[in-house]
């Protein structure tokens, strides 16, 4: 299925809260019970995402039904300034894709975000939960590294990985 992307609207938002319910349960039948708890992401920030044009939608070319989102922020992103277990590929200015989900009816729709930002830009980095394998070995397959452990802002670990 072919999907286009672009910048989220505030209208979406209603769309894109459905679609984090979807991801949380899907997350948490997969083995992935504990990384977005608590209501996260809360509808506040993914508000802000939008004012701030970080958050993307991607839509179903045939009709427009929106069926996934990610935020994709440019750096310096604060929990990335530390790295332990090992290092960043470079130093270079990254673009960081955040929150990636999808309602889950369509395939293929992590791949095509990953490549659109790839497209935009050739230094992304990523994170994500120990226990989410889904999104590591969609991370692994699309050429990105894994280079060691930060902490998100609640304090918690996630693996790292860069792109180059």
């Amino acid at each position: 299925m072919s999907v286009q992307i672009r910048l989220a609207r505030m209208e979406d938002l209603d769309r894109l809260m459905e679609i984090f319910d979807h991801a949380r349960s899907f997350m948490k039948a997969t083995g992935n019970p504990s990384q977005w708890i608590n209501g996260y992401p809360q509808r506040e920030m993914i508000a802000g995402e939008i004012a701030a044009n970080h958050c993307y939608v991607c839509c179903k070319e045939e009709g427009g039904e929106v069926v996934g989102t990610f935020a994709f922020v440019p750096s310096p992103d604060p929990n990335y300034a530390r790295i332990e277990l090992g290092n960043w590929l470079n130093d270079a200015p990254y673009y960081v894709i955040h929150r990636l989900a999808s309602d889950g009816s369509c395939r293929g729709i992590g791949k095509a975000c990953i490549e659109w930002c790839w497209e935009q830009c050739h230094s992304l980095r990523a994170d994500t939960h120990q226990d989410n394998k889904i999104m590591q070995k969609l991370l692994e397959n699309s050429g990105f590294v894994r280079c060691g452990i930060i902490y998100v802002a609640n304090g918690t670990p996630r693996i790292a990985y860069q792109r180059i």
